[in-house]
């Protein structure tokens, strides 16, 4: 399992480039204040779920429970553009875990890349 760095945009009129990293089979996770989008590309040939992990109560009053995860469907390479994804911003209160990061998990982690950025 890697901590994904957050990466903030330099501001410059030139533009700055998000660096992707490969998602592991382990799953991933980030620090989040509530703020990160998460972009992710699948470069394999068949559809990938991606699954952010809500470890906490529900806006509904309900406790951690798998239906209340963010699961995102990323299309493949064939379908391009679509097999681009941005996802976010994950409120802390719902998506954060004991350490304050966000738990990502794939059904298959081959081919996918993925970037989290902060503004």
């Amino acid at each position: 399992m890697a901590i994904l760095p957050v990466q903030r945009p330099d501001m410059s009129p030139t533009g700055s480039a998000l660096v992707f990293a490969s998602a592991t089979s382990a799953g991933d996770s980030f620090p989040n204040t509530g703020s990160e989008f998460v972009h992710v590309v699948n470069t394999g040939t068949v559809a990938k779920n991606i699954t952010f992990d809500s470890p906490n109560t529900c806006s509904f009053g309900l406790a951690a429970h798998a239906a209340h995860d963010n699961v995102g469907l990323v299309a493949p390479l064939a379908s391009a553009p679509s097999n681009r994804k941005v996802f976010g911003p994950f409120p802390t209160t719902r998506f954060n875990d004991a350490n304050s990061r966000v738990q990502i998990t794939y059904d298959d982690p081959s081919g996918v890349t993925i970037a989290v950025q902060s503004h």
